[in-house]
């Protein structure tokens, strides 16, 4: 039997998912976020088993046919997933975040319909595109792409439990980790 709560974070790119887990781990010392699988190499920085789990393709599929995945995607020739034994192990102790997209986020809740998904959603498009531009990142091309991967995201936002609107970071962070607390007395 679990102890913590599965939680999905997903939204579209720019939107602050990451800023607001980091803002909910500092809250909440016993929830972690899950480490993912990947068929790429690392990058520059990146700690095998903290950034990801970098394996093999044929360790991958492996995976994949022994049903090891809560959910999982091919990107550009690479496989990601979140590895379902990772996400059990660690929900014995505390709350596991995932931070994913809405695809990945929907096969979550099929798998483990104890999951909550929360869908980050931007104030308005025009908020979103600012923070997008202000990144500096990226072209306008890219982040024409992101904005029409936004309105499909966003799209599924009715198939999720909640939405935030990330308008005020820290009462964005205060919504989640009152998402993450409703509950808990009944498990004392």
């Amino acid at each position: 039997m679990s102890k913590g709560k599965l939680l999905v974070l997903s939204g579209p790119s720019g939107v602050g998912k990451g800023t607001i887990v980091k803002e909910v781990l500092k809250l909440r010392p016993n929830a972690c976020v899950s480490v993912s699988c990947t068929t790429r190499s690392p990058r520059d920085g990146e700690i095998d088993g903290k950034s990801y789990f970098f394996i093999s393709k044929e360790q991958f599929e492996s995976m994949i046919g022994q049903g090891g995945f809560l959910e999982y995607s091919e990107h550009f020739n690479n496989y990601y997933g979140t590895p379902k034994k990772f996400v059990e192990e660690k929900l014995l102790s505390g709350d596991v975040i995932l931070e994913i997209d809405v695809n990945g986020g929907l096969s979550v809740k099929k798998s483990m319909p104890q999951a909550v998904l929360v869908m980050i959603a931007p104030p308005d498009k025009e908020a979103l595109y600012a923070r997008l531009r202000g990144r500096g990142t990226e072209g306008e091309d890219v982040i024409a792409m992101r904005l029409d991967r936004a309105d499909y995201e966003l799209s599924k936002a009715p198939l999720y439990d909640y939405t935030v609107i990330n308008d005020d970071l820290y009462q964005a962070v205060g919504e989640v980790v009152k998402i993450l607390e409703e509950g808990e007395q009944d498990n004392d």
